[in-house]
């Protein structure tokens, strides 16, 4: 562990950890990689021998959150942790995965090899690996938002011994489920969500209709080389699983258009934005490995599973929308083998994901035996309708971890932990805790 310095934010002392990791821990000699993570605690009390909470990101693909300060759960956090915001492998300023990087693995056969240890197996021996070195041997607190809590039950699967509680967010997985079957259970909540929105905003039913029009005669070009299909419109779903998703899409939607002298375009600050909202420059490995942390069958691959699945789904084929009176379908949390030719950042990198796709040997993540004897304090938020997440996944798996508290609210969408301020955390140490 290397340690860069340490600075200061407004009521906190942030300290610089960098790590040095097996890229396959099954060979602890072989090739290495590098971690990035943040400390965090609470100015003040940088010399306290406080315990320590480990955060674990959504995505996969994506860095830990970059707070200012005490920010949304930070701020409960640092009342009594010193906390750790972990850059899982590939992702922030840990040893990064993207377009320009993987080229040095070498053909897209190496490069699918190099991202098979990308999922929470590793993610986990990642951090038992550096956890003596920080807290001196003594377990810790784990707080895993969506794939973060895939993770987390992974780490009670295989590393139980690490933990003092595990504090899961919108993210407990089903312990069984196939891609297919959770695409499956997601199209109809993804369509659920539709219906809500437009019934929130009905006018917007003939603007998502117009702008789908537009594209399916015309694909547009977005800064940057990104070209925007109907399809890839429809992606901008994914905003509807988070708590100010609908109402970002409104406005978005609104005003798509403007006059020129060949008549309506798309206007430039809607391309501007929609290129924001789905460019994967940031995250390419959500999209590389997406399906990936669904897949526990050696002898199945996932093959594209979100784009098969959805064929027998008609109500989001757009063509067939475009030709009735029906409401536009937006998708969701869904990846499809078009976002490796549309988009810039992904392109280069097709037929790796195709590899992906067709790979086979993937291992199971979970283990219902152990966490059936699960002796570690755990609790979760589970969100009543959870876009990202099968809510009926997650309670079955809640009655599968011996010893699981589950909080079902409505009162968030799956970015709960974040748009709830300190509350979701607190909620969740109090049922640990045995104090709610």
């Amino acid at each position: 562990m290397t340690t860069a310095h340490t600075y200061r934010q407004p009521g906190t002392v942030l300290t610089d950890h960098r790590f040095s990791v097996p890229l396959d821990h099954a060979r602890p000699d072989g090739e290495r990689i590098e971690l990035y993570a943040r400390e965090v605690v609470a100015a003040g009390r940088d010399p306290e021998a406080l315990p320590w909470l480990l955060y674990l990101e959504g995505g996969p693909g994506f860095g830990a959150r970059r707070f200012i300060g005490r920010q949304a759960w930070l701020e409960r956090a640092l009342t009594e942790f010193r906390v750790l915001l972990l850059d899982q492998r590939g992702t922030g300023r840990s040893t990064p995965v993207n377009r320009q990087t993987l080229p040095l693995r070498g053909t897209p056969a190496q490069q699918a090899e190099y991202l098979a240890h990308f999922r929470a197996d590793s993610i986990v021996r990642d951090a038992e690996a550096i956890r003596p070195g920080l807290t001196g041997g003594a377990p810790w607190t784990v707080l895993g938002q969506s794939f973060g809590g895939f993770c987390t039950t992974h780490y009670l699967s295989t590393a139980p011994e690490g933990l003092t509680a595990a504090l899961i967010t919108g993210g407990l997985p089903s312990l069984t489920a196939t891609a297919d079957e959770v695409y499956e259970a997601a199209y109809p909540r993804i369509e659920r969500k539709n219906l809500a929105h437009y019934a929130r905003y009905p006018m917007d039913v003939e603007r998502a209709r117009r702008i789908a029009a537009h594209l399916a005669e015309q694909p547009a070009e977005l800064p940057g080389g990104h070209r925007l299909t109907v399809e890839g419109f429809q992606s901008l779903g994914i905003l509807l699983g988070g708590g100010d998703g609908s109402h970002r899409l409104h406005y978005l939607l609104e005003d798509a258009f403007v006059p020129t002298p060949a008549g309506p375009a798309l206007s430039d600050a809607f391309l501007e934005n929609v290129r924001a909202e789905l460019s994967f420059a940031g995250h390419p490995l959500y999209a590389l490995v997406h399906e990936a942390i669904y897949a526990q069958d050696p002898a199945t691959p996932t093959a594209w599973a979100a784009e098969r699945v959805r064929a027998g789904h008609p109500g989001f084929d757009a063509g067939k929308t475009l030709a009735g009176d029906e409401p536009l379908l937006f998708t969701g949390e869904t990846i499809h083998p078009w976002h490796f030719t549309t988009d810039p950042a992904l392109a280069p990198l097709r037929e790796t994901a195709e590899l992906l796709a067709a790979r086979t040997g993937w291992q199971p993540l979970y283990d219902p035996a152990r966490l059936a004897a699960n002796e570690v304090p755990v609790a979760a938020a589970v969100y009543h309708d959870d876009m990202y997440v099968d809510t009926a996944h997650s309670l079955e798996t809640a009655r599968s971890v011996r010893g699981l508290r589950t909080w079902v609210t409505d009162e968030f969408e799956h970015d709960g932990v974040r748009a709830g301020g300190p509350r979701v955390l607190d909620r969740l140490l109090s049922l640990v805790r045995d104090e709610a």
